[in-house]
């Protein structure tokens, strides 16, 4: 590959298990990287999960009815082109079926995904 650009097709990536459902990532594996883009489809029970040193983005693609997020405890309906910009230590996940673009800044590290339980 040329140049120091990369392309990727996000619906043509496997999916891997997540706690909000089934993510598609891009990028996350570029080392030194800004940032990772994940195309989210998330299941209606999502778990509710944190991060310590991710920032995300997350972009409401599609959704069901009545669709929301939930930040530490907090429940915020959203619709579609709702972008939510949710700091590291924030309690989240997403109540109702949708499917999402989430940008992980700094590039997604699983070992930074904590599950309450």
């Amino acid at each position: 590959m040329s140049g120091n650009f990369r392309i990727a097709v996000l619906d043509e990536i496997d999916a891997t298990a997540c706690p909000c459902g089934l993510a598609r990532r891009a990028f996350a594996d570029l080392p030194g990287g800004p940032a990772s883009v994940h195309l989210v489809e998330v299941r209606a029970d999502a778990a509710v999960h944190y991060h310590t040193s991710h920032t995300e983005i997350y972009v409401v693609l599609e959704c069901a009815d009545h669709a929301a997020v939930e930040l530490d405890g907090e429940r915020h309906v959203v619709r579609r082109m709702t972008a939510l910009l949710i700091p590291p230590g924030v309690r989240h996940r997403a109540l109702g079926r949708m499917k999402i673009l989430n940008v992980v800044i700094p590039p997604y590290d699983a070992a930074d995904e904590h599950v309450d339980t």
